[in-house]
């Protein structure tokens, strides 16, 4: 009697559950066939030869919101998982990743997908996005440079990685990097950058996006070490060899007086 009455006020909940069960299920099938040579059958990783190394990390305990990112920017599944994953076109579409999202969820707790409400800038005034701005930038130029460059333009790291441009990421893969520090990257959990403080890097982020280039060449937005650079070899460089070409013209001249 109970569970008939518990059947027919909430069959909604029944639903979602049994939509739940067959949208891991769904997505096993796809990790099985797309993840598992690396990840294991279960996630658990798999181990290799040299002691303490796998092929590809255990996921249990990563979340949701770790696959979302690695799988939607492209850099799962790698062609070889002994080099940096670069961003590229996904392989699976969003219904495929949420499935095997759900799945890795399933095989221990971990950080959820953000809702559109903790990333999002969209809903702020602009006074509201100007005072985000400043205190996004205060974290970042804090906890963010030292690998992406004051711009976000990335830079090299150390044993031949690199940290990728902050450039035309979405705002969702942003807060989720900060959230599970893929591959090299520092885990910023909600206990270090709390989701406010996360939407405010986001917007500090995008804010550079709009910046016009007032100098015409940004160089890549590299810093002081490409535009140092540019200024010896383009700059000084011209005028040494305009001095050189004076010079030689000057001589030139003096060379043919004498001996007219």
């Amino acid at each position: 009697m109970t569970g008939g009455l518990y059947a027919a006020f909430s069959p909604a909940t029944a639903q979602q559950a049994q939509t739940d069960a067959q949208l891991v299920e769904q997505g096993r099938e796809l990790f099985l066939v797309g993840c598992s040579s690396c990840h294991g059958l279960n996630g658990e990783g798999v181990a290799t030869e040299r002691e303490g190394y796998n092929i590809g990390p255990s996921l249990v305990g990563v979340g949701a919101a770790a696959v979302d990112f690695q799988v939607a920017t492209g850099r799962m599944p790698m062609a070889s998982p002994s080099h940096q994953a670069p961003r590229k076109d996904p392989v699976y579409n969003d219904e495929e990743i949420a499935a095997m999202a759900a799945f890795v969820a399933s095989l221990g707790p971990g950080p959820a997908i953000p809702s559109e409400e903790d990333y999002s800038v969209d809903g702020l005034s602009e006074e509201e996005r100007q005072e985000a701005i400043v205190r996004g930038g205060q974290i970042f130029l804090t906890n963010c440079t030292a690998c992406h460059n004051f711009n976000g333009s990335g830079g090299a790291m150390p044993r031949g990685g690199y940290a990728p441009s902050l450039k035309g990421v979405d705002e969702k893969h942003i807060y989720e990097a900060m959230l599970t520090g893929p591959q090299a990257m520092d885990v910023f959990s909600n206990g270090n950058i709390p989701p406010e403080a996360k939407r405010d890097v986001i917007a500090y982020l995008k804010s550079l996006e709009e910046e016009p280039e007032y100098g015409g060449f940004g160089l890549g937005g590299l810093g002081p070490v490409s535009e140092g650079l540019f200024a010896w070899l383009i700059g000084i460089g011209s005028l040494v060899g305009f001095a050189v070409w004076i010079a030689a013209h000057s001589t030139r001249s003096k060379k043919d007086k004498v001996e007219a």
